[in-house]
């Protein structure tokens, strides 16, 4: 911190532009330059906080100080969220439906999740065999989307597998973009909840039987605090808000690969069935190459902190990508060293690739853990259980462009089963 009283701020009418063109760096580049993990800014005409680092993360998770109602902008909550979704609320109707999402992360539930990843996996490399090349991330949306469905109860026909899986996708590829790629997202926003709207009526008439416990059953029979049955379209978007965020493992898949290819000394450390390192290695991916680059709150009322003002109805944007990246948290930040995780003390503030704070009662990523398992089950075929030819390509990847994914989706050759 800068130990400064006034907040540093930027000048100019607007900065908004300025966000959509550095992207990742935006945040991280102005806090090197004020020294300071708070600055003051104007976003679509309005004043704004931006914020990192893990002091500024835990205070950004104070559910006294901070809610998440109104804080996205409407064009993400109608491609990204979904309206209604479970990131929009605060208080007890967040925790209320944050306890149902949380209520499939049963260690029980991820050992299935486990189990169907191999199968879809061992599937989709048998497919592979077959082929010259394959694009590993065009090739990991179907796959993910297939896991995904399975895994939530959600019933899926071979024929709609690539439909469903570029509506999913659409849902994270194109959430921040203009034009022609917005109004696709918006579109296939509409397709997914009507699809999965009429699965949960199908469900309630008791026309469906999805497993109980599963994502499908858990909506269509959620009761909110008033004791109401969740609305068909709301229980929808939370249904997609399963299958979305898993289909978009498939960035972390090609960052994977990317990261082998990269680092070919961390092959012979993940080929020894150590659990841990492959854990550390996960981790390390997740923390080095971007995913999202920041999420937002508003000031829920007016409040000091370290003398620096916060007024209430201010948005507030939390730099995830900079504080997995803060020198002051992490050792050479810069370096790929999955070896960091071992002495981590698993701070919920200080790596946050996907949201901080409390899983239960505040806004972390109740998918996290599932991410984790599916980036292990993707590092076991890729290290031990396929060989393949990495040829010539652009593995560069955009820190302007969000998401950001390597720009050849990481084209893999001559896949072959170990014996």
């Amino acid at each position: 911190m800068s130990g400064q009283n006034e907040m540093p701020h930027e000048e100019g009418l607007d900065q908004s532009l300025s966000l959509l063109r550095e992207g990742y760096m935006y945040i991280p580049s102005r806090r090197r330059s004020f020294q300071s993990d708070l600055f003051e800014t104007r976003l679509m005409g309005k004043p704004a906080i931006c914020m990192g680092g893990k002091e500024a993360a835990a205070l950004f998770y104070d559910p006294e100080k901070f809610q998440r109602e109104g804080a996205a902008p409407k064009r993400v909550v109608k491609t990204l969220f979904g309206e209604g979704g479970v990131q929009t609320l605060d208080g007890e109707a967040h925790r209320q439906r944050k306890a149902a999402f949380m209520s499939l992360m049963a260690p029980k539930h991820i050992a299935r999740l486990n189990g169907i990843a191999e199968e879809q996996w061992k599937e989709a490399a048998r497919k592979w065999t077959q082929q010259n090349e394959i694009v590993l991330y065009q090739e990991a949306k179907e796959l993910l989307c297939r896991i995904a469905c399975q895994w939530a109860g959600v019933p899926l026909k071979e024929e709609e597998v690539q439909q469903r899986t570029e509506e999913l996708s659409a849902l994270f590829e194109s959430a921040v973009s203009a034009g022609p790629e917005y109004w696709k997202a918006r579109r296939s926003r509409r397709k997914a909840e009507k699809w999965v709207g009429g699965l949960i009526e199908e469900v309630r008439a008791g026309k469906l039987h999805p497993p109980e416990e599963s994502t499908l059953y858990v909506f269509s029979h959620h009761r909110e605090l008033g004791g109401e049955v969740l609305d068909t379209k709301t229980a929808a978007v939370e249904v997609v808000n399963i299958l979305r965020p898993i289909t978009a493992v498939s960035i972390y898949l090609a960052f994977t690969a990317l990261a082998l290819h990269q680092f070919p000394e961390q092959k012979p450390k993940l080929t020894s069935a150590n659990d841990s390192y492959t854990k550390y290695f996960v981790q390390e991916v997740r923390r080095f190459y971007p995913f999202f680059p920041f999420t937002g709150a508003k000031v829920k009322k007016d409040f000091e902190w370290r003398g620096m003002h916060f007024k209430e109805g201010t948005l507030a944007l939390l730099d995830l990508y900079g504080t997995n990246h803060d020198p002051h948290l992490w050792e050479n930040p810069d370096l790929f060293q999955p070896e960091r995780f071992e002495e981590w003390d698993k701070s919920p503030f200080d790596f946050i690739p996907q949201g901080g704070g409390d899983y239960h009662n505040g806004h972390r990523c109740a998918g996290e853990w599932i991410t984790i398992e599916l980036m292990k089950v993707s590092v076991d075929f890729l290290v031990n259980r396929l060989s393949y030819e990495v040829p010539e390509q652009d593995i560069s990847f955009s820190m302007t462009s969000m998401p950001s994914m390597p720009k050849s989706g990481f084209i893999m050759r001559n896949i072959q089963l170990k014996e």
